[in-house]
């Protein structure tokens, strides 16, 4: 209104800020960029498979791929497939109980947590190994040599089903082993103190954070690759 006199804002005041606008610190910011631009990749990946699947009438259906079952020579469709990805999904609970843990500052059940969910993203590994094992070896029981790869002899059908197959899983997997180092090294510095000192576990949410974006990721790859 007019004759009142007008507010002067400090310059610093401002555009200082003084807290990120989106609520959280610089480092789980970065984070969430890097998930998301680390989604876009799989995401391109997911829909090759969807181009590859549909160009070709002979694709193979999963079910009659992946049967094999550790120590048993029974034939259970995905039955394997379906144990990891529940291995994985229990790794992320895990998770969310240590993060949960930090947040209460309960140093001894952040180490249980976060050290039952780098078994289970181990365990998740050695799974994948053995899947891939297997699916090299084909239902032939024979292994498969440099000049079927050459000539791109795939038994299953055709090559990009194999080619998909190991592009994606070794992709993820890859993912699911940084997962499990990153962790492990923050498991390491649990023990230590280091975040009991720094006040907080944050570091333990954003190992967290990639956690569960790598669970997420298989999630889609266990929906389109394996059942459909």
């Amino acid at each position: 209104m007019a004759g009142e006199a007008t507010k002067v804002i400090d310059p610093k005041e401002l555009w200082e800020g003084g807290r990120s606008p989106f609520s959280m610190s610089y480092g789980k910011m970065m984070m969430w960029f890097f998930l998301i631009s680390d989604a876009l990749t799989f995401g391109a990946f997911i829909i090759t498979l969807g181009y590859f699947r549909y160009t070709y009438s002979s694709w193979p259906v999963s079910d009659t791929v992946f049967y094999h079952f550790p120590g048993t020579h029974a034939h259970i469709p995905l039955g394997y497939v379906a144990l990891m990805t529940f291995i994985l999904i229990i790794s992320s609970v895990t998770m969310v109980l240590a993060v949960e843990a930090g947040h209460r500052m309960d140093k001894k059940k952040v180490i249980f947590w976060l050290g039952l969910t780098v078994v289970g993203g181990l365990v998740f590994l050695g799974s994948q190994a053995w899947e891939w094992a297997s699916f090299i070896v084909g239902p032939d029981g024979h292994w498969k040599t440099w000049d079927d790869a050459r000539i791109g002899w795939n038994p299953y059908g055709p090559p990009q089903y194999a080619q998909i197959f190991f592009c994606v899983t070794g992709f993820h997997g890859f993912h699911v082993f940084s997962g499990v180092v990153i962790n492990a090294v923050i498991l390491i510095n649990v023990i230590g103190g280091t975040y009991e000192k720094r006040g907080h576990y944050e570091m333990v949410e954003k190992g967290g954070l990639y956690w569960h974006f790598v669970d997420l990721v298989w999630v889609f790859v266990f929906t389109f690759f394996y059942l459909l």
